[in-house]
């Protein structure tokens, strides 16, 4: 039987709204900017085998800061290269918001050339197979967008075919030992509608990745949340970070009751949260993995 809960991703307005206060309430860009600064430099030492023109695809960039952060790291690891960067990402606000920040920062991006997409990377699978081109790409990232294929590991599959020698997969996906693993492991059945998302962490792709014998590099992001707001009955934000937490529109409203209990008991668990100075902290810890050119 077809659960009665719709997914958060069929409302887009909701779901950029909730996407937007996870972030205030995150430290999810923060780790993402650490691990950028501090590891990606060594990683992309490697890439371009000293060609004068990289490619780059951004799988899901979202409104783009991430991608201009790496962007920047890459071209200071690689001085004087022209960067193609093909720009994947569904969502027309956030594109809308990418294409803002581009153009706010002009002068500095005069080395790279943006190509948009707006669509799936299913779609833009299928667009690249018709177009039967021999391109291949020397860095490409998907993070916190492998929630929203139907087939994970194919997805996977496709984009590692497209690296070039030297070339770099980089996916970021909530660690598998996060709150939301936790909240993942218990629920799934309940809350994850396959048809339009999968709960889907780092150690489900590790396990897939060793099952084919593919070697990678991984990472563990120290990340946290504030869901204080959750606990708070008719609590608009709170009820806003619910909806996000469990992927479900309107979940305090429309959830039965023992699963709304069974999820906010959850939640505030020892295995997902630390409870510090009257506040709900979240475990939001990422995981990164890098897989390098199929040898």
């Amino acid at each position: 039987m077809a659960s009665p809960l719709k997914s958060l991703v069929n409302d887009d307005s909701r779901y950029q709204t909730a996407f937007k206060l996870f972030l205030e309430r995150s430290s999810e860009h923060q780790c993402m900017q650490d691990f950028i600064h501090k590891k990606l430099p060594d990683i992309l030492a490697s890439i371009g085998d000293g060609k004068p023109h990289l490619n780059v695809i951004g799988v899901g960039s979202g409104a783009g800061e991430i991608d201009l952060e790496m962007l920047s790291e890459l071209r200071q690891k690689h001085p004087g290269v022209t960067v193609d960067n093909e720009v994947v990402e569904p969502s027309s606000q956030q594109l809308h918001n990418y294409k803002v920040l581009v153009s706010q920062k002009k002068a500095d991006l005069d080395y790279i050339k943006f190509t948009w997409n707006k669509m799936t990377a299913s779609e833009f699978e299928e667009q690249w197979k018709l177009k039967q081109t021999t391109k291949k790409a020397d860095f490409i990232h998907m993070i916190q967008m492998l929630y929203y294929v139907k087939d994970p590991g194919a997805t996977i599959n496709f984009f590692h075919s497209l690296l070039n020698k030297n070339g770099k997969l980089l996916i970021i996906l909530v660690s598998e030992e996060s709150g939301w693993g936790k909240l993942w492991r218990t629920y799934r059945s309940q809350l994850c509608n396959t048809e339009i998302s999968q709960c889907v962490t780092t150690g489900d792709i590790k396990s897939l990745l060793d099952s084919r014998g593919v070697s990678y590099q991984s990472y563990e992001l120290p990340s946290q949340m504030d869901i204080t707001e959750c606990f708070t009955e008719g609590d608009e934000k709170g009820e806003l970070l619910l909806d996000f937490l469990t992927e479900v529109l309107d979940f305090s409203k429309t959830a039965p009751p023992e699963l709304k209990a069974g999820v906010l008991e959850l939640l505030r668990h020892p295995d997902c949260s630390v409870e510090s100075k009257g506040k709900v902290i979240f475990n939001n810890n990422l995981g990164v993995i890098v897989i390098d050119q199929l040898p």
